[in-house]
């Protein structure tokens, strides 16, 4: 199978998956925030929001340890490949224990009026913090088995096991309808269990199937490739720790200035943006070991013309399903939560806003890491969306609504955006004409047309927001976007490819 066929077979494996487990998310979300309530989803949503940003090394080591096992798969070296896995086991095992420890100290000043939470729900909120402790223990040792997986391209599997977690999740949200005690307690006693177990199955899958999963304990202990990859992912590490401090940092703030309450509303604004954000992810996830095995078999021009298909066509499958809902926000969330805390729709569309900029040099992270060359790209990444944190407090303070946040994330991701520009020109030695031929022009104008003309639409419904009205703006979305984006946005190459792959599917649906 060539490596065009077997990207679009992964990605179609993962947009199985994603249909399937972001209807069952949204759903489940809606029955959790019912059955909690929105102070006890607020102390949810606040309380894992720390935790991810005090794990955030877990995130850097994911992406390191993908990438040195894509860059060795590709140059077919098996003893370096052995040496990576053995490397990444000891690594996260002890990472996991650091980790442990580090939340554990954190979690005696948390507690202690650092978090905005209601008095008589503070010891619930330790319970929860200490069940997603080891949920994070379990997920930080699991890493070098997920990275094995994506690297090898085996996402069937993935597909398969994501779709389970869904439907295990919705399980729980049902359960605690029916719960009698403490639901918040409950809720985070089922998710680390559902964590642990979804992580022992993956390992178990990981040993049968790949020979450096079992291999890994008689290949030599390689120090300098352990040097090399702590080097790595402390840079990584760094990205990381920006990029989650520009979310769940804000969280924090808002939490400071206006409770729990506020947090339930981000925390939906995330989960919306999260499951839209998939929908180009896949494409990134079932492309970035292509593009890292083409850059270990010194293949630059093929690397780079890869990481620019990721940006374009990633923004494409994120714009097709965002920009519909980020004009018809209100009516969507209300159909779906009925209840609709304040603030709501202007987090969920400027979140989705924020991930379509992001969209446009999403490939330039996966391009840049292949090199290995991260140590000027990250600090001065990551410190731009790092800013949001102070820039947010002080203007809070300031007295501006809550809504002033979510503006200035929007402007640091477009300085943010410049940057990502700036460092795939030159490290990856991409042309700067080539990325405006390539990614930004085909990817505005026919946006920027199909925005004028739903708006036109939309403006003529206005006096009416109800499904019906949802359902013509987004059929005339994307019926527009679509043959603009085939019209303006395909060179001749890709509208061959995209001839040829809807001709195969046709051909297979007359033959069954």
């Amino acid at each position: 199978m060539n490596a065009t066929k077997r990207v679009v077979l992964n990605t179609g494996f993962l947009y199985g998956k994603m249909l399937i487990s972001m209807f069952i998310a949204l759903y489940s979300t809606r029955i959790v925030l019912n059955a909690l309530g929105a102070n006890d989803f607020g102390i949810f949503n606040l309380v894992a929001g720390v935790i991810a940003m005090l794990a955030f090394l877990n995130a850097a080591m994911a992406t390191s340890t993908q990438r040195y096992i894509s860059y060795y798969l590709g140059a077919n070296d098996e003893e370096k490949l052995d040496s990576v896995f053995k490397s990444s086991v000891i690594l996260h095992l002890i990472i996991g224990i650091l980790i442990v420890i580090a939340l554990e100290i954190s979690g005696l000043f948390l507690f202690n009026g650092f978090l905005n939470i209601p008095t008589d729900r503070i010891p619930a909120a330790k319970l929860v913090y200490q069940f997603m402790i080891v949920s994070t223990f379990f997920t930080i040792n699991a890493v070098p088995y997920d990275a094995t997986i994506i690297a090898h391209e085996k996402l069937l599997f993935e597909s398969i096991i994501g779709v389970l977690e869904s439907f295990f999740k919705l399980a729980i949200a049902i359960t605690l309808i029916y719960a009698q005690k403490d639901r918040l307690i409950l809720y985070s006693i089922l998710l680390a269990g559902l964590t642990i177990l979804i992580r022992i199955i993956k390992s178990i899958y990981c040993y049968l199937k790949f020979k450096e999963c079992k291999s890994y304990r008689k290949s030599t202990l390689n120090h300098s490739l352990i040097k090399e990859m702590i080097s790595f992912a402390s840079w990584n590490m760094f990205g990381a720790l920006c990029w989650i401090g520009s979310t769940q940092g804000i969280a924090l703030v808002l939490n400071t200035f206006f409770g729990t309450v506020i947090n339930a509303a981000f925390g939906i604004a995330q989960q919306v943006n999260s499951q839209l954000y998939s929908f180009s992810a896949n494409m990134q996830k079932a492309l970035n070991p292509q593009i890292i095995k083409n850059e270990g078999s010194g293949n630059r021009i093929q690397m780079l013309h890869l990481s620019q298909m990721a940006s374009k066509f990633g923004f494409y499958l994120l714009a097709l399903f965002a920009i519909p809902l980020i004009i018809e926000m209100p009516t969507v969330l209300q159909l779906w939560l009925k209840n609709v805390p304040e603030n709501t729709v202007i987090f969920c569309r400027s979140l989705l806003i924020i991930s379509l900029i992001k969209q446009l040099t999403i490939g330039s992270y996966t391009a840049i890491q292949a090199t290995g060359n991260i140590k000027t790209y990250q600090p001065i990444a990551g410190t731009i969306l790092l800013l949001n944190i102070p820039i947010s407090y002080f203007i809070l303070k300031q007295g501006f609504p809550a809504s002033s946040v979510v503006i200035t994330m929007i402007f640091m991701e477009v300085v943010s955006m410049n940057s990502s520009i700036y460092f795939w020109i030159k490290i990856a030695k991409l042309k700067l004409s080539n990325y405006i031929n390539n990614v930004l022009l085909p990817t505005i104008i026919p946006t920027i047309i199909s925005v004028l003309v739903i708006s036109c639409i939309r403006f003529f419904l206005r006096p009416n927001s109800n499904l019906i009205v949802l359902i013509i703006t987004c059929l005339s979305w994307a019926f527009t976007y679509f043959m603009l984006v085939y019209i303006i946005g395909t060179n001749k190459s890709e509208k061959q490819f995209l001839n040829r792959l809807l001709k195969s599917n046709f051909q297979s649906s007359i033959k069954k």
